[in-house]
């Protein structure tokens, strides 16, 4: 059994990256149980700390009791997502109770634009060595919303094979990794 968290950095209600998420989901082999954090926190502040929010304690619960860790990012001004940020800041404190530290982390990324979403998960990435997660390299999904997903949401089958491939090197990684 493979448990992975899921930290979707979009909260729109039709959000292209919720919707590549499920679509992992769905193509991950048996035995894989995904589950969604919820990101919609206050806003992360020190002061906050003595009397830790309860939301920012579940997301912390759900990394650390999480095999991995998969980051879904839009694209927002060449960066990732500000709801993303404050997740991960209330995930990585108080100061020596990261809750990502060694744990196996992937990100990918759907938008609509030609770069999709290489910018923002450069900067992720730089964020998640820091926090001393285990980044999977490869393979790298830039996910074109457009092209990618059907009007429905669902995956485009003939992108059913680069995400069930994804997903496969996603958990044969986790697990590589499990102590």
């Amino acid at each position: 059994m493979t448990s992975i968290a899921v930290l979707v950095g979009s909260l729109r209600r039709d959000s292209f990256n919720k919707s590549l998420a499920d679509n992992i989901e769905k193509l991950a082999p048996a035995g894989v149980t995904f589950e969604t954090a919820d990101l919609n926190l206050p806003l992360f502040n020190q002061d906050l700390e003595a009397d830790f929010p309860a939301d920012a304690k579940a997301l912390k619960d759900l990394i650390e009791r999480s095999d991995g860790v998969l980051f879904v990012t839009p694209e927002y001004n060449r960066s990732f997502s500000g709801v993303l940020k404050n997740g991960i800041d209330w995930a990585s404190r108080p100061w020596g109770q990261n809750s990502f530290n060694g744990k196996p982390a992937a990100i990918v990324g759907a938008s609509l634009g030609a770069l999709g979403t290489t910018q923002a998960q450069a900067a992720l990435r730089n964020v998640l060595i820091y926090l001393n997660t285990e980044i999977m390299g490869q393979p790298e999904v830039y996910f074109n919303a457009t092209t990618g997903l059907k009007e429905d949401g669902s995956v485009a089958d003939d992108a059913k094979g680069f995400l069930t491939d994804f997903v496969n090197a996603f958990v044969s990684f986790i697990d590589r990794h499990k102590n």
